[in-house]
């Protein structure tokens, strides 16, 4: 049974702007990608001091221009993640390679690793593991890595629509993390739905699986747009949340806001304090500016303009 037909009984949802949803949103992060960094002028007046800012690494992009992005965003005073897509990079002394640009122009102690949205792999990494048992990032000092996680599931790893394949991958990072003593946490896919990453979240933590989640959540986009995102990166059943939408020609044309799913998951988290989900993380889909904006709106730390006193 699809854990969709499940249906707790509902209960209000706490106002936007509430404590609940402001302490939800305290510390979340962001991704960007250097042309979409490119057509902001200033970051710092868009995001708190010291956000979390992912740079995702898409097939093609010069890893010049992902360094560049990472020293620009730096020397704002954020704390840059980039990607290391483990299929992109062709061998060991490329992802050194890497490493050591990153940390020679950009100061970079963090990174997201993942298997990369390729087929077929570049070289001789197939997935985010094999990059981890490399030992490099240790070697270069870093002090933290974070991981995906697929609260709807991954059909290109499990072709059947199970978890078994990505819940034994969680399994073994999780593993990987209690015998190096590593920093580490999950950042997921996006989701639509409160519920299903509830109940995705609670089945993680029964497994003995400890690493902290950081959710993924679609910032405010036009909804054409968002449902050809969900539908490229393989967001599961909470789509038919935005196909449902689609269908209401009063909400058509309004832009999506994530507004009722972060209220569902920060009343879950302030009624529940031990929620594996510690922080939020946003997928800037209709803009960093109009998820900036969002954000603070309903409860996150404002940036300082950068050019106040």
């Amino acid at each position: 049974m699809s854990l969709l037909n499940f249906r707790r009984k509902e209960t209000p949802a706490a106002p936007v702007g509430s404590p609940e949803v402001e302490a939800f949103l305290q510390d979340y992060s962001i991704e960007v990608m250097p042309r979409t960094a490119e057509k902001v002028e200033d970051f710092r007046d868009l995001l708190p001091a010291g956000t979390r800012v992912y740079i995702a690494h898409i097939e093609g992009t010069p890893i010049e221009d992902m360094v560049a992005t990472a020293r620009r965003l730096n020397a704002d005073g954020y704390k840059v993640m980039p990607h290391f897509p483990a299929r992109i990079i062709k061998d060991r002394a490329t992802l050194a390679n890497w490493i050591a640009m990153y940390q020679g122009e950009a100061d970079v102690k963090q990174a997201l690793l993942l298997a990369g949205g390729v087929t077929t792999p570049h070289g001789d990494f197939s997935d985010s593991m094999q990059l981890m048992e490399t030992g490099l990032f240790d070697e270069a000092g870093f002090e933290r890595l974070h991981v995906a996680g697929h609260p709807e599931g991954n059909r290109d790893i499990d072709t059947d629509g199970t978890r078994l394949r990505v819940d034994e991958a969680l399994r073994w990072k999780n593993d990987f993390q209690t015998r190096t003593d590593a920093e580490m946490a999950i950042a997921t896919q996006f989701a639509f739905e409160a519920q299903p990453i509830i109940e995705w979240a609670d089945s993680l933590k029964y497994a003995g699986i400890t690493l902290p989640i950081h959710i993924g959540i679609a910032g405010p986009a036009k909804l054409q747009t968002l449902i050809k995102f969900a539908i490229a990166c393989g967001v599961g059943p909470s789509l038919k949340v935005l196909q449902k939408r689609a269908m209401d020609v009063t909400k058509l044309l309004l832009p999506y806001e994530p507004t009722d799913v972060v209220t569902e998951l920060a009343r879950h988290k302030a009624e529940n304090p031990d929620f594996n989900i510690s922080h939020v993380h946003f997928f800037p889909l209709g803009g960093i500016k109009t998820n900036a904006n969002w954000a603070i709106e309903h409860g996150g730390a404002a940036a300082v303009p950068a050019n106040a006193e």
